[in-house]
């Protein structure tokens, strides 16, 4: 099997962006002295960006790995969770640990810390919190998408064995129309409009949905690449998804992955400016670095607003461009001083269950 993980820069450009669109959406309501009320109201739909990431994950494993393990079998199947577990966990660790120390620090001052309970830490420690468990979210508030992540790594196993790839592209498109019914249909029939809500019960539907969809999106792609047009085309449906779906005012999950999907395939077979502009250098590092951002940038924000912002909650342009700045130096360190050594050094010390000769690669 091959060493490197191959990997599409443009894609990696766009995890980046969306991990930005997550650092905004939690930052917002301390924006209102300084944007307009439509930009809040957009920065209010930065969870969204989690969605792009299921899809992308989906992408990058079908990708990666789904011709590995059907030649590798069960060996390679648990060699690959090793390899997610290494990708994931680590850094999850550290941010649970440095949130733990923060709320002894909370209480040995004498403040409440509600929503950090005991009882539900070995669910995060495990990943387990967003399977279903807890009713709302608690500790490190974005790793619930972590959690589900993990849940659909355990199961890809399985899908990969499916062969999606023996199936026509009109076929592939019925399946991914197939998806995308179920899962507005489950928010629906649950009485929810928003892809948002209920993320404790609903999120790790949402998670495996997007993360097949990401498989399906693969399988497109590599039916079509290097066809010219079809990434024009891809565009055009996206934007017309989007813009029927606004126009008419349709519930989030009637469209907004469909348009997701389509945006993502236009960009994975696309050339130009655009796809140009996401694959450049800075855009790159930033996607590179947006798992240590995603995960860390919460317990910054609680912290910096103890320290730098007053009673109302208000961020100047000061310290919005501190708030940003030392979220991204924190991922740069925690990217390179933190996931990736703890990723190698656990890639090179696989246990005796998930050991074998022939290597999965470590992304």
């Amino acid at each position: 099997m091959s060493g490197s993980t191959r990997q599409l820069d443009a894609l990696t450009g766009v995890r980046g962006i969306a991990a930005w669109l997550v650092v905004l959406y939690h930052i917002r309501l301390s924006l209102t002295a300084l944007l307009p009320a439509q930009a809040i109201a957009g920065l209010g739909r930065g969870y969204l960006a989690v969605d792009l990431f299921f899809i992308l994950s989906g992408f990058v494993i079908w990708y990666n790995y789904a011709d590995r393990l059907r030649e590798g079998g069960g060996a390679a199947a648990r060699l690959l969770l090793w390899r997610r577990f290494a990708r994931v966990w680590p850094l999850h660790a550290v941010i649970l640990a440095a949130f733990m120390a923060f709320v002894v620090l909370l209480l040995a001052t004498g403040r409440a810390a509600p929503g950090y309970p005991l009882r539900e830490l070995p669910l995060h420690l495990l990943l387990v919190q967003n399977w279903g468990l807890t009713d709302a979210l608690t500790w490190n508030h974005p790793a619930w998408s972590i959690s589900t992540e993990f849940a659909a790594y355990l199961l890809f196993p399985l899908l990969a064995l499916l062969r999606w790839e023996r199936l026509s592209a009109p076929a592939l498109l019925t399946l991914a129309a197939v998806l995308l019914a179920a899962l507005h249909l489950l928010f629906a029939l649950t009485g929810h409009l928003n892809l948002g809500d209920a993320i404790p019960q609903l999120g790790l539907w949402r998670c495996l949905a997007g993360f097949a969809l990401g498989n399906v999106l693969c399988l497109l792609w590599l039916h079509w690449r290097g066809r010219r047009g079809l990434a024009l085309a891809a565009g055009a449906t996206a934007l017309g998804v989007a813009g029927i779906g606004l126009a008419l005012r349709l519930p989030e999950t009637a469209f907004v992955p469909a348009a997701f999907l389509a945006g993502l395939l236009a960009l994975a077979l696309g050339r130009g400016p655009l796809i140009r502009l996401l694959a450049s250098r800075p855009l790159i590092y930033l996607g590179e670095i947006s798992y240590s951002t995603y995960l860390a940038h919460f317990l910054l924000w609680i912290v910096w607003k103890l320290l730098f912002v007053d009673a109302s909650l208000q961020l100047g342009w000061a310290g919005l461009a501190g708030f940003l700045l030392a979220v991204f130096a924190a991922s740069a360190v925690l990217y390179h001083a933190v996931e990736k050594p703890a990723q190698r050094w656990l890639n090179a010390r696989p246990p005796r269950w998930a050991a074998q000769p022939s290597a999965v690669p470590a992304e």
